[in-house]
């Protein structure tokens, strides 16, 4: 018997057109012979499963539920492509687990902790992982300007605390920057967070569960024709993604073992993508996606072909090991 999967996706941030087609590339590389695959778009005004001649039905926000005939449908599992809140903040996920239906992405406390950059780098640094030298706010704080750049030097990143996709980000170059940088993060969260600039080689590690074990996937470089790895850079073409990374083989183990570690620290689940940039052969840490992109141009799926599977490998496996876990 085929079990339903819902896939949801959209989102209530600015992330949510990524999501919608990282959402869409999952259901179209599910194996259809297997599973019974319903697209379920989440807003703020609306929840509805859309059917492929874009027709919309309301979802029971009650038990997940839909019914766009006679009969209600009830998930087996949720394929959770949701960045950005409420999908990979920690909301869907104690929703779902409310409801006992088993989903994709990591537990509540995991997505909640990770999606606040502040928190999770406070976090892992007992653990010797290193990363930037940082400065917080919170909107209404007095901003003292010399002071922030005392602690973090120029040029530095602001960037939204809770924010993904690159929004809310800026790189300052000089003091007349950085009130400006500071008010466009604010746009995105009411807490930001200020690094120093790290000067050095960008990369990226996917970490997931794979056939019940924790596996790193080919390392990607990053090499953005802009300033930073910003959002054009990410979704617009303008960088280079090289996976695997050329780096020295020394530095792909480190690195690989680092997020590993991190994703058995935190009892994580499901996708991880961690970023780190190497300075002096060290690398420092810079975050924790645990939605990360899945649509053709985002960098898992880029990983998981270079290790020789597939996106429906990928995805079935996704949700194979959290109904595993369940039984």
């Amino acid at each position: 018997m085929k079990q339903n999967i819902a896939i949801i996706m959209g989102g209530y941030s600015s992330e949510y057109e990524i999501s919608l087609q990282s959402g869409n590339v999952v259901y179209k590389h599910l194996n259809k012979e297997k599973f019974n695959c319903y697209r379920i778009h989440i807003f703020k005004d609306k929840w509805v499963y859309v059917d492929d001649d874009k027709n919309e039905f309301p979802v029971n926000k009650h038990d997940f539920s839909i019914q766009p005939g006679n009969q209600k449908i009830k998930f087996d599992c949720v394929f959770n492509a949701i960045h950005g809140t409420p999908g990979e903040d920690g909301y869907i996920q104690a929703y779902f687990e409310l409801l006992e239906i088993p989903q994709t992405s990591c537990g509540f406390y995991q997505a909640a902790l990770t999606f606040n950059k502040r928190d999770f780098l406070s976090v892992v640094k007992p653990y010797g992982i290193k990363s930037a030298t940082s400065y917080y706010l919170d909107k209404g704080d007095v901003i003292d300007e010399d002071a922030i750049i005392k602690k973090v030097g120029l040029p530095c990143f602001v960037k939204a605390n809770r924010a993904g996709s690159s929004f809310g980000i800026s790189k300052v170059h000089n003091k007349e920057q950085l009130i400006p940088a500071i008010h466009h993060s604010f746009t995105e969260d009411h807490e930001v967070i200020i690094e120093s600039f790290l000067d050095g080689t960008e990369v990226t590690v996917g970490v997931i569960k794979y056939k019940g074990e924790t596996i790193a996937l080919p390392i990607t470089e990053i090499v953005s024709d802009n300033d930073f790895f910003d959002y054009e850079a990410k979704y617009l073409g303008k960088s280079q993604e090289i996976t695997p990374a050329r780096i020295p083989q020394e530095w792909t183990e480190k690195v690989s073992d680092i997020a590993k570690r991190v994703y058995d620290l935190l009892k994580m689940e499901g996708f991880s993508r961690t970023e780190f940039i190497f300075v002096d052969d060290e690398p420092y840490i810079l975050e924790m996606n645990t939605v990360p992109g899945l649509t053709d141009a985002s960098l898992i799926p880029q990983q998981a072909q270079e290790a020789g599977i597939s996106l429906e490998e990928l995805f079935e496996n996704a949700i194979t090991e959290v109904l595993n876990k369940k039984s």
